[in-house]
């Protein structure tokens, strides 16, 4: 994306910086699903004229760094993106063929924080986050599958 985007009536530049984890932190399960469900992250988006401008899919929760346009509000995107993206991944991974009700891949909550200045030092954090966990991991002596 440019620096700028334009609506009909307005000149925007809104990023966020957007963290959410599956249900129970599933860190096998979501390991085997890191090469396709990021490439579905970023379609979905773009049906909500967003833009993933940077992300990193952890073993246990997702970063992205999100452009959304002020027409829509930051919870109806994410909302949408992952409930669609559980759907995904229940007919994709679990062979279901219905939605079932009750049964959600992600956890309820996510975190968000708009960009501002700081953009370079959130693209920063979010390419050395796993780098980062795997040190802190070894230092405790703990290991997970990747």
């Amino acid at each position: 994306m440019t620096a700028l985007e334009s609506l009909a009536h307005s000149v925007w530049k809104c990023k966020y910086h957007v963290v959410f984890i599956p249900k129970y932190r599933r860190k096998s399960l979501f390991a085997s699903l890191r090469p396709s469900l990021g490439t579905v992250l970023r379609e979905l988006a773009l049906q909500k004229e967003c833009c993933v401008e940077d992300g990193h899919l952890m073993p246990d929760h997702v970063h992205m760094l999100i452009a959304i346009p002020p027409k829509y509000s930051v919870a109806s995107v994410v909302g949408y993106i992952k409930g669609k993206s559980s759907i995904w991944v229940a007919r994709n991974w679990y062979g279901r063929v219905r939605n079932y009700t009750g049964q959600a891949f992600w956890a309820r909550g996510y975190y968000v924080s708009t960009v501002g200045r700081d953009e370079a030092v959130i693209r920063e954090y979010i390419t050395n986050q796993e780098q980062r966990d795997m040190e802190d991991d070894r230092q405790l002596g703990i290991s997970f599958p990747t």
